[in-house]
């Protein structure tokens, strides 16, 4: 079985606020050996590292994205995705749409949603 800690992971929707899911996501990858880049807007620094305002701006190639943002978020993050023939995206609950989901799928994405990445992965 792959290894998933050795595919890299962006993580969009990165926050620098301790009480929201995408600062924990953030947090509890990088304490379980995740090799993750952080996507964020404002392009801040969470946890001493660089975040990226966004996904064509990560200068490596990205195996799987994971979605922490709104659906109308995640349906352009599935285009930016197409762009740059990433393979595979995990929609956490509440950030997938159904028209991301079939964008996505049309394009040839193996797509995850509804299901936690975190407790899928015996993470959480």
């Amino acid at each position: 079985m792959e290894d998933i800690r050795k595919k890299h992971i962006a993580i969009i929707g990165v926050s620098d606020r301790t009480e929201k899911f995408g600062f924990k996501i953030f947090r509890d990858l990088i304490k379980a050996g995740f090799n993750i880049t952080g996507v964020n807007p404002r392009g801040i620094e969470v946890l001493d590292r660089k975040t990226y305002k966004g996904i064509k701006d990560i200068n490596a190639s990205i195996d799987m994205i994971i979605t922490i943002v709104p659906p109308g978020v995640t349906e352009k993050v599935v285009q930016d995705a197409i762009e740059l023939g990433i393979k595979q995206i995990w929609m956490q609950p509440g950030s997938e749409s159904p028209a991301a989901i079939k964008k996505a799928e049309d394009a040839g994405i193996n797509v995850r949603h509804n299901a936690c990445f975190m407790v899928e992965n015996g993470i959480w």
